[in-house]
């Protein structure tokens, strides 16, 4: 967190007041401003016992700084976390600290905001022209490839499963036993990429990019970032609001996005897209494949 302007104010505000500090405030004032990362994931007995102060050290620091209390304290750097400024394994641990102080609500709530607000935030930066040019290149190629890994890999295949409904040029890749680039060796200008990645960013993601710019593919990228690599080298690039008070990124904003898109794909596509996707369901039907509504 030490690269964050999290608690920029907070530490400046510590080394303001630090020659009024006693000895043991001063050592713990000198643990904060050397591990920053541990004050918004800690309670003020677990940081006291790391900084080998006693809990009420901190207590008295926090207010002569300026602060009622430790918690008042803490605040800024939590929130921090919120919004994402912190490694995977402090916010896992701040949110094992929220439980512990059965603070749960807070949490609920935190979650339930950064979702609506990660949607807003997303979808207020894009143009209804720029989803519309990004689903003709899709539509009129001969084949689109779909990539993400880890989180994203079931993002990819879900948005590949659902347009594979009605449209048969479309593929999920990395494919079982395969990498990207092999997927993509014989891809061309016929071709597209719809390649998602976000902080931090997949190297197998970002050189598959590459690949398919070389190879003259349209590549369509959503990340997190307009400064994010395959951005930078895409020609419809998205950028989604990723932040949560989890410790992965959301997805939210990824899936809300890749529902749009395919909807604006069909949109112009064919006339006949929307029969094959009800034939599709009907034939399931058929199958018995979907349980049925007993009334």
């Amino acid at each position: 967190m030490n690269d964050t302007n999290v608690s920029y104010t907070v530490l400046d505000r510590l080394t303001d007041e630090w020659d009024a500090l006693t000895p043991e405030a001063q050592k713990a004032a000198r643990f904060v401003l050397e591990n920053p990362q541990e004050v918004g994931v800690s309670t003020v007995r677990e940081i006291a016992e790391a900084a080998n102060v006693k809990p009420n050290t901190f207590v008295r620091m926090a207010r002569q700084v300026g602060f009622q209390g430790y918690d008042d304290f803490r605040e800024p750097f939590r929130e921090q976390i919120r919004k994402g400024g912190a490694s995977f394994p402090d916010r896992a641990r701040w949110l094992q600290s929220i439980e512990q102080a059965g603070n749960l609500g807070e949490l609920y709530a935190d979650m339930v905001r950064s979702m609506f607000d990660n949607i807003e935030e997303t979808f207020a930066g894009i143009a209804v022209d720029a989803l519309k040019n990004a689903a003709e290149d899709i539509w009129n190629s001969r084949q689109v490839f779909t990539l993400g890994v880890g989180v994203n890999n079931s993002n990819a295949r879900n948005f590949t499963y659902l347009a594979s409904t009605g449209m048969t040029q479309f593929h999920a890749i990395p494919r079982p036993g395969s990498t990207a680039v092999d997927d993509l060796a014989w891809a061309d200008k016929r071709d597209v990429l719809i390649a998602i990645t976000c902080k931090p960013y997949r190297s197998e993601v970002v050189e598959a990019v590459k690949i398919a710019r070389e190879q003259g593919m349209v590549v369509v990228a959503i990340s997190d970032s307009p400064a994010s690599p395959i951005i930078l080298n895409a020609q419809h690039g998205f950028v989604v609001a990723a932040d949560t008070p989890q410790f992965f990124p959301s997805s939210v904003s990824t899936i809300a996005l890749l529902e749009t898109l395919l909807s604006f794909v069909i949109a112009v596509a064919s006339p006949e897209i929307p029969g094959r996707v009800e034939k599709f369901h009907q034939r399931r039907h058929e199958l018995g494949i979907y349980q049925e509504d007993p009334s």
